[in-house]
């Protein structure tokens, strides 16, 4: 068998597919500036005309309004904007991610400081914190320590996180969930 090394498939980058000048077919365009000032509804024939006198080109921005708009614009200009604006809306629109730290009802302080210290972290880096306290046993009948060590949790967090989600008992867990608070501008 021969061994084929080196063949990595790249992905590839998503393509900006722009209608623009003669590609247009629409009789009536609402005309915009590069600066988004309205020109007026002129006819596809005369929007062309009046970008190419200006060494630009006629750009479709929207199809869906009634008539369509289109902008005088420099076509790599528009398609760089295009870019710019897609890599800014992925950059806003990353999800939160839930980070579980379970506990015991008998937890040594230390190990509920390392426990809270790594809670920080976590809300520090815009993530949410579910905490999880399993019951077992005997440790049912203590549900009143529980609560207690779950709110030392939420008041040692409350300067930079809030409480999304109660300390509620679903079967034999008590579960509470935080949020980082947002940040005020």
């Amino acid at each position: 068998m021969i061994k084929k090394g080196g063949s990595k498939i790249k992905p590839q980058k998503q393509r900006i597919f722009v209608v623009a000048n003669h590609q247009i077919n629409f009789p009536q365009l609402r005309v915009m500036d590069e600066k988004g000032s309205l020109i007026g509804i002129l006819s596809k024939n005369e929007a062309i005309d009046l970008a190419y006198s200006q060494d630009k080109d006629l750009v479709l921005i929207t199809d869906k309004a009634n008539p369509p708009v289109a902008k005088i614009i420099e076509f790599s200009k528009y398609k760089y904007q295009l870019s710019q604006k897609q890599a800014n809306d992925r950059r806003n629109n990353r999800t939160q991610d839930i980070k579980e730290i379970r506990l015991k009802p008998f937890i040594g302080e230390n190990d509920l400081l390392a426990k809270l210290k790594k809670a920080q972290e976590f809300i520090k880096k815009n993530h949410k914190v579910r905490l999880s306290m399993e019951l077992r046993g005997r440790a049912i009948t203590k549900q009143e320590l529980a609560h207690q060590i779950l709110n030392r949790f939420v008041q040692e967090l409350s300067a930079i996180a809030q409480t999304e989600v109660e300390p509620k008992l679903l079967g034999k867990k008590i579960q509470l969930q935080l949020m980082p608070k947002k940040k005020q501008k």
